[in-house]
C-alpha cells in the first residue's frame, strides 16, 4: 500500500469529523510498505489525539506482523 494511497489519505481526512470509532477494511491489503506504515503511525496519532478508536477489519497475518514489528499493533483494535 503506497503512502500516497488515496484510501489511507481518505481515512486521515475522515478523522477530522469522526467521533468514537472508525472501521477500516483491510481485507484486500496483502502487504504494507514503509511509507504506508508511516501513514498508519500518523493515523494512530491523530486518532489518539481525538480519542477515536481505529478498528482494522480483516487484517492478514503478514500485515499484522508488520504492524507488530514497528509497535503499531497496540494502537489499533482488530476485528475478523
Amino acid at each position: 500500500m503506497p503512502i500516497n494511497d488515496p484510501w489511507l489519505q481518505n481515512a486521515l481526512a475522515k478523522l477530522e469529523t469522526a467521533e468514537g470509532e472508525i472501521v477500516l477494511d483491510f481485507s484486500s491489503v496483502r502487504r504494507v510498505d514503509p511509507g504506508a506504515l508511516r501513514v498508519m503511525e500518523k493515523l494512530a496519532g491523530a486518532a489518539g489525539a481525538k480519542a477515536i478508536n481505529v478498528v482494522l477489519r480483516g487484517v492478514n497475518v503478514e500485515v499484522y506482523k508488520a504492524l507488530k514489528l514497528v509497535k503499531l499493533a497496540p494502537r489499533f483494535s482488530f476485528a475478523a
